[in-house]
């Protein structure tokens, strides 16, 4: 059965896994779903119509959940879907999709969200995601596996971020992240691969030399950006992590991306 402390307020209909533990002050409503393992330290609240996976566990004062921040909004029952092992520091809120969106905000498996943080409506967050305190996610981002977000980042709604990605701290992004890149400032734009993190990753030093120089082709100065990426495409398509970088960009062609400051 699960432990649940005498002045934790829950749902009776709430589903709770009975190795489930609730602290003291938080609040379950009828529409959850909380996995094997969770844990919820204390005024913690899980509201909407949210699933948590295994193992999460959630700081004191944050709040999963909670309707979307959309003028449209009219309460419709939208959803929030937390995969396992994430830790959710104080005060970190992630909002319910929109019936006008994708109607669910999802995040994977492994992630580190820090205090105060905000996910907003909509988003889908990948497995192994980092995020420092402070960052702010608008609604509709997709953030994909292994991407670090310094503390004070800001992600406009819309936005893609590729996967091994960096974002420094206080960047404010307005256009999409190759993967594997590093981007800073406000507004933020590309300073190279993200290197430290594809070495904490495991990245070989072979790896990264091939991902460098398709990098510098690619924002080369000769030629247009469309013709270095066809030049980039065809020299290294045997290259999984160069193709995902030119499938990333092909994938939305109406989307900007993030560049560097002057072209290499």
């Amino acid at each position: 059965m699960a432990r649940i402390h005498p002045t934790a307020i829950v749902d009776p209909a709430a589903r709770l896994d009975d190795s489930v533990e609730i602290g003291p002050f938080c609040m379950v409503g009828p529409d959850v779903t909380l996995a094997k393992g969770v844990r919820l330290l204390s005024h913690a609240i899980v509201e909407g119509v949210t699933e948590v996976g295994e193992d999460c566990v959630l700081h004191p004062f944050a709040c999963l959940g909670g309707a979307p921040q959309h003028s449209a909004h009219r309460g419709e029952p939208t959803r929030v879907v937390v995969g396992a092992r994430n830790v959710f520091r104080e005060h970190v809120t992630v909002h319910a999709g929109t019936a006008g969106g994708r109607g669910v905000t999802t995040v994977g498996d492994d992630g580190l969200f820090m205090v105060s943080t905000h996910i907003g409506h909509d988003c889908i967050i990948g497995d192994k995601v980092t995020m420092a305190p402070s960052v702010a996610v608008g609604g509709h981002v997709s953030v994909a596996d292994f991407v670090f977000l310094g503390g004070l980042a800001a992600i406009h709604q819309f936005t893609r971020i590729g996967r091994y990605a960096f974002v420094g701290g206080g960047g404010i992004v307005t256009k999409d992240v190759i993967p594997y890149g590093s981007v800073w400032g406000n507004h933020a734009h590309l300073e190279g691969l993200n290197l430290i993190g594809l070495k904490r990753r495991g990245f070989t030093r072979e790896q990264i030399a091939v991902l460098r120089a398709a990098y510098r082709l690619l924002f080369a100065d000769e030629g247009t950006f469309q013709e270095r990426l066809e030049d980039v495409a065809e020299g290294y398509a045997h290259v999984p992590e160069i193709m995902e970088v030119i499938d990333f960009i092909r994938v939305d062609a109406s989307r900007p991306l993030c560049l560097p400051h002057r072209e290499m």
